[in-house]
């Protein structure tokens, strides 16, 4: 989610143009406002406020307003009606025609019919969607109040007078380290840095994401040093996702890890993917340039719609 914190509503209406008493902003990738809940927004951004003034970063900064790329768990807590819609039933439907097809199994065989490798074949495919009906549960837990929430920020962005995509990445996590150490609401994000020229290094980095992912965890963010990094070939990706083998479960679906659904998986094209990628960030580092310069909205809205059209090719969301 990216955030748009004001110290003030004063502040919002000053700079943001809003006409209410909000002071600021939550909203998806999208675009769209992450709580239905006008109530849980201005809940959720005054616990952030106290974070930030007990970082002192106002005085610090030097601005009355934040805009922070975060991430908000549980996921649920915006997606429950996907868990509800699809993934669930796709586990119930598969738990309730694997049983099916093992009682089926097991008449054939009481008749003396050889189906052992049928046998086998089905218990794989049962496991498989057991995990599935399991994968996305550490991503999952019910939410009655903003104490139910949890928002990990990564990246400020901008705030008056300054877009700081000029800072390191170990600038940012250094400041959401600082957040993280008051409100209870913002949660640490666990990172680390790696010499990759270094292969004991790049080892330990593996063990790490490999423990990670072992014991529930998404995955990790792997991405260069400096917030914008080039080489002879132009700008390099921001960020990779690596995701754990569950998580990617929850994604391309309860088989997609069978040898066969593998070797298809590998034969895909990122190109695509990529070069949207690369064009949406300078797109929003654009975008951001503008608005910390005070450039009218049109000026604005030229990189954003930019980013919309970019959003609405047909690639593959999965991707």
């Amino acid at each position: 989610a990216v955030i748009a914190l004001c110290r003030a509503a004063q502040t919002a209406r000053n700079r943001f143009g809003t006409l209410g008493d909000e002071t600021g902003a939550i909203w998806t990738r999208t675009g769209r406002s992450f709580f239905n809940d006008p109530a849980m927004t201005e809940g959720l951004l005054a616990r952030l406020r106290a974070g930030v003034e007990a970082a002192e970063l106002w005085e610090e900064l030097n601005s009355d307003w934040l805009l922070l790329d975060t991430e908000i768990m549980p996921w649920s807590a915006k997606a429950s009606s996907l868990i509800e819609s699809q993934y669930a039933p796709v586990a119930t439907s598969s738990a309730a025609g694997f049983q099916v097809s093992r009682e089926a199994l097991a008449r054939a065989m009481a008749r003396g019919v050889d189906a052992t490798a049928l046998n086998a074949r089905l218990e794989d495919r049962a496991s498989r969607a057991a995990k599935y009906a399991i994968a996305w549960a550490p991503y999952v837990w019910p939410v009655s109040d903003i104490d139910g929430l949890k928002v990990a920020p990564f990246h400020l962005l901008a705030s008056e007078g300054r877009v700081w995509f000029d800072q390191d990445h170990i600038w940012h996590m250094t400041l959401a380290d600082r957040l993280a150490a008051g409100d209870g609401v913002v949660t640490r994000t666990r990172w680390r840095t790696v010499d990759l020229a270094d292969a004991s290094a790049c080892a330990e980095a593996v063990a790490w994401w490999e423990a990670l992912t072992g014991s529930g965890g998404e995955g990790m963010v792997v991405k260069p040093l400096d917030f914008i990094s080039r080489s002879k070939k132009g700008l390099i990706q921001p960020a990779l996702k690596v995701r754990g083998r569950e998580y990617l479960r929850i994604i391309y679906g309860p088989e997609y890890d069978a040898p066969d659904n593998l070797v298809r998986l590998r034969e895909r094209s990122l190109g695509g993917k990529r070069s949207s990628a690369l064009r949406e960030f300078a797109l929003g580092h654009q975008a951001l340039k503008r608005f910390v310069a005070k450039q009218p909205l049109r000026r604005i809205h030229e990189c954003v719609f930019g980013v919309l059209a970019l959003e609405s090719e047909p690639i593959d969301p999965r991707l």
